[in-house]
């Protein structure tokens, strides 16, 4: 798979989220925030090293971090609880689809029950 179609693909399953929205961030081209109830669950960068970061469990940060050449930090937030994830690397796609669910997920968990009840298929 090309690294267009890997970028697409992971755009698509972002933003199918359930409250998922996204806009770019101001000031960064080819940058997407993808938030859930305003809460950012992955941050894409087309630009330059393409890659998409995200939020994890910190033992599983660790284990990935080790396991994959692709997997690193890239950002100002805390590399405790958030990863990078090149997208031509030598992560698998399915691996960062699987990532990027743990992410929503970690985050959708933090939200109000009222929030997380909004949330629900009908």
């Amino acid at each position: 798979m090309s690294l267009d179609q890997t970028a697409e693909t992971l755009q698509a399953v972002l933003a199918a989220k359930p409250g998922s929205a996204h806009a770019p961030l101001t000031g960064f081209p080819g940058v997407t925030l993808y938030k859930v109830s305003g809460k950012m669950f992955a941050i894409l960068t087309l630009k330059r090293t393409p890659n998409v970061i995200l939020k994890c469990d910190p033992h599983l940060a660790e284990i990935l971090r080790e396991q994959y050449a692709g997997v690193g930090h890239r950002s100002h937030l805390d590399r405790r609880f958030w990863i990078s994830v090149d997208l031509d690397a030598d992560v698998p796609l399915a691996e960062i689809e699987r990532l990027a669910a743990h992410s929503y997920d970690l985050v959708r968990a933090k939200l109000t029950k009222k929030q997380q009840a909004e949330l629900a298929p009908s």
